[in-house]
């Protein structure tokens, strides 16, 4: 099976002219191997998050968040719809989050002073699960608290038309610094191609997260990704999609938050009648009367130039 190992996995933007790490068929599994998104810096919770102690901070943006990539994928042109199915993600031994002053939405907070005045790095050991992995492990927040690891990649993408876009704080159509939980095992992704072979990155895996991911950062962590694609000739989508096993999701990324979350039901609307048979009028209502359409808000943190993430989810039942 080929692989992107760890050791280079260190790439810091989406870009076009980057050569090839790899170069797979359709329907070829492989794996990636990554970093978290500090590169290694926090291991224990001695590790703050001060800025003048991490490597790459001294940049702008910072080196942060690194990818593996690019994935050449063979017979992909311009104009095609990539579609990744991830197989697995077996996350490391332990996530980590990290707070501290002027990071995230209450690192100035005059209400709770412990937020903004010193630097805290939580360290979460993971358990391995029946199979002996963290595949199927747990994450230990607390001694009293503990929940399933529900493993999911951060930050993937094609590379964009003709921009270059770093991880930290790239996003569109074709991916990018997302954090969308629902890009996790068993699930299709799909991202529209401007180059050929597609030219797919992939980095900042996490054990679990919240909606929003508040803080800025999740239960970040390093890991192994097994996926393989699949291609969709000459198709349009206007941004990325997921293809659960019960459920489709149209997404999109925006400021401020409710045009995230009405750009994506218009997407998902789209979706409706452009491939489902709906009505205009019966997508619209359906959106609004269906009792189990969702809008997730995936995330909603303030750092360098983010958009707001949102979704929106409806069940394969409700297709036509």
């Amino acid at each position: 099976m080929q692989k992107i190992p760890r050791d280079l996995a260190k790439k810091f933007a989406f870009d076009w002219r980057d050569e090839p790490l790899l170069r797979v068929q359709p329907g070829e599994v492989f794996e990636i191997e990554t970093w978290d998104a500090s590169t290694g810096f926090f291991k224990t919770p001695e590790d703050k998050a001060i800025p003048a102690n991490r490597p790459g901070f001294d940049r702008m943006p910072p080196m942060a968040n690194p990818i593996a990539g690019p994935v050449f994928v063979e017979g992909v042109e311009r104009g095609d719809v990539l579609v990744a199915c991830i197989d697995e993600i077996e996350v490391a031994e332990y996530s980590w989050c990290a707070i501290g002053p002027k990071r995230g939405p209450l690192g100035e907070s005059t209400r709770w002073l412990e937020l903004s005045g010193e630097y805290t790095t939580k360290i979460f050991p993971h358990t391995p699960g029946p199979s002996g992995t963290t595949v199927d492990g747990t994450l230990q927040f607390t001694e009293s608290i503990s929940w399933p690891i529900t493993p999911f990649i951060g930050t993937l993408g094609v590379a964009p038309d003709r921009e270059v876009r770093t991880s930290i704080d790239g996003q569109g159509p074709w991916g990018g610094n997302l954090d969308i939980r629902d890009v996790a095992p068993g699930n299709r992704i799909l991202m529209p191609v401007y180059h050929e072979g597609a030219l797919f990155y992939l980095g900042d895996l996490h054990a679990s997260q919240g909606d929003t991911e508040y803080t800025g950062t999740a239960a970040e962590t390093c890991g192994t990704v097994r996926l393989r694609f699949e291609v969709i000739k000459q198709k349009k989508i206007p941004f990325l999609r997921i293809e659960k096993p019960e459920s489709i999701i149209a997404t999109q990324a925006a400021r401020p938050l409710e045009v995230a979350v009405d750009t994506a039901i218009k997407h998902l609307m789209a979706w409706l009648v452009d491939e489902h048979k709906f009505t205009p009028t019966d997508a619209y209502c359906l959106v609004s009367t269906c009792p189990d359409f969702r809008i997730h808000v995936y995330q909603m943190c303030d750092i360098a130039q983010l958009s707001f993430v949102a979704g929106a989810e409806l069940p394969n039942k409700y297709l036509t």
